[in-house]
């Protein structure tokens, strides 16, 4: 009895831990937003995110490289490649593409990225698609048409190229996601993810200070805060819920957990951006989640 009511405990702080991950790494998007109503561009907001965020990570990555042993030539070269695909590029065409588009297509879209690992397996690996997986992607991209059509309907063909760059961004995690699995299972989650975004961190911050003059970086405490927000709460903070809730309940179940991401975007670009939530946007995001709910099923 008492070790059904610790599986119970384990569950629900699981899955509370998953909800909370993808809630906060949702919020990316409104802190990302407010931010460009302070006149930054894409390349200034995501430097002083990863400029916030470095310290936490280079220290577990230090912390990691003191308790195993060095990474092969092969290995360190294939970590960089994957630190520049999966956090740098992802995330700099992620916040591009805000840029253009609405916090709630942001998240939409980026909700398909398990449809691209899918997709990216049949083309390149040859692998053959299953009836029920024919119908989640019909369903996801159905929803996705319907709110993309909406979003066009308002805001012209901005949409257009902040949709393309989002769905780049999608894309190129997807292809992360296949390219790491191996070295996740060999070297370790945490020791993973803290490498490859000490090295995204770098290309930002490099990025920036080729791009950009040097005292952008001083700005008013607002700019400041919201940084360290967008760093700590929205990027530092999901990778470890995530990583915790993983542990607990499987990565399956943290997986349906964070379908309440697109919605919890939704309400708060509502709350913090004052975008507006109608009838197509919601029937469009219903359809998205229930079709990649289908295709975590499978």
């Amino acid at each position: 009895m008492q070790s059904v009511h610790l599986d119970r405990n384990n569950q629900l702080i699981g899955l509370s831990l998953a909800i909370a991950g993808a809630i906060l790494f949702s919020a990316k998007a409104i802190v990302a937003k407010l931010l460009y109503g302070y006149r930054l561009d894409a390349v200034t907001v995501i430097a002083f995110r990863m400029l916030f965020s470095l310290p936490i990570f280079a220290a577990i990555a230090w912390w990691q490289s003191r308790k195993h042993p060095l990474l092969s030539a092969p290995d360190r070269w294939r970590l960089f490649g994957l630190g520049l695909v999966g956090y740098y590029l992802s995330s700099f065409l992620d916040f591009l593409g805000l840029q253009y588009i609405s916090a709630g297509l942001e998240r939409l879209i980026l909700f398909l990225t398990p449809s691209f690992v899918l997709l990216i397996h049949v083309w390149w690996f040859k692998r053959q698609i299953r009836p029920i997986e024919y119908l989640s992607l019909g369903i996801a991209y159905a929803g996705i048409v319907l709110v993309f059509m909406h979003d066009l309907s308002f805001h012209g063909q901005q949409v257009v190229l902040g949709a393309g760059l989002v769905l780049g961004s999608a894309i190129a995690y997807a292809s992360y996601l296949i390219q790491s699995g191996e070295m996740v299972a060999r070297i370790g989650s945490l020791r993973l993810v803290s490498y490859a975004m000490c090295i995204s961190s770098a290309a930002c911050i490099l990025q920036f200070l080729l791009l950009r003059p040097v005292d952008l970086l001083i700005q008013a405490w607002p700019v400041l805060s919201l940084s360290l927000v967008n760093a700590i709460a929205c990027t530092v903070f999901p990778v470890f819920l995530t990583m915790f809730a993983v542990q607990k309940i499987g990565a399956p179940k943290a997986s349906q957990a964070g379908m309440i991401g697109p919605v919890s975007t939704l309400i708060l670009g509502y709350i913090f951006l004052n975008e507006v939530i109608t009838i197509w946007q919601f029937a469009g995001a219903s359809l998205v989640i229930f079709g990649m709910y289908l295709l975590s099923r499978k």
